[in-house]
This record gives C-alpha cells, structure tokens and sequence, in this order.
C-alpha cells in the first residue's frame, strides 16, 4: 500500500488533506513539523512526501532540500503545499528539488490529481 507522509503544522489543513487522502485508500501519516517527520521517515520511508513550506524548527524548503541530498530519500516525490502563492515562492520550490508545487487554497482534485501522478507506477492508483 502506498503511504503518504502528510507535514503541515496546522492541525485542521493536516487532518483535512489525511482525511481526503484515507477516503482514496492510501495509508496516511503526519508529522506537525519538519523535525518530527524526519523522525518519521528514519522508521518507515514514506512512497510520497506532502509539505507545507511555514513550519517551526525545520521549515518546507530545508526539509525538501535534506531529503533530496539523502540517498535514502532523494527519489521520493515531495509536493510541496503552501499558501506561499506567488511565482518566486514556486520557483524556489522547485530548486529545492520538489517534484511539484500546489498553492492553498487548492481543490482536491488538483491535489489528486498531481499526487496520481506523481505515484504512478506505484502499488496503487489514486482515483481522482
């Protein structure tokens, strides 16, 4: 089964993106910041990692660029999910190494959508 990695400090957008990703099928789960989900991640390497960039301690951007630089991590997809809207903000996503970048507020099948994607060839489809 797929697993998501879902890292937002705010506990309604978390809850609301696990919840919307568990009714796809997909096995969910989360991590209030950056320090905690790399905890996360030396247990069990999640398939695909969703980010929020405004975190405390370790922010989107320093955790996408930690990932990307670990041989343990560096292919795994990491989306990541911010408020942060304008082209700049996307731009440095990318050069992070993020493998795609989503603007809140989103719709759900964008984020489906992109999450397919990014997942294919995995253990499991997302049906958008």
């Amino acid at each position: 089964m797929v697993t998501i990695l879902v890292v937002d400090d705010n506990l309604s957008q978390r809850q609301m993106i696990s919840q919307l990703l568990r009714e796809k099928g997909l096995n969910v789960t989360e991590a209030r910041n950056g320090s905690e989900a790399l905890q996360k991640i030396r247990l069990q390497c999640p398939d695909l990692v969703l980010l929020d960039i405004i975190m405390p301690l370790i922010n989107g951007y320093e955790l996408c660029r930690l990932l990307k630089s670990h041989p343990k991590t560096q292919k795994v997809p990491i989306v990541l999910c911010s408020a942060k809207a304008e082209n700049f903000d996307r731009y440095w996503g990318m050069k992070q190494g993020a493998d795609a970048y989503i603007a809140k507020p989103f719709h759900p099948q964008e984020l489906l959508g992109t999450l397919s994607q990014l997942l294919r060839g995995r253990q499991a489809a997302i049906s958008a």
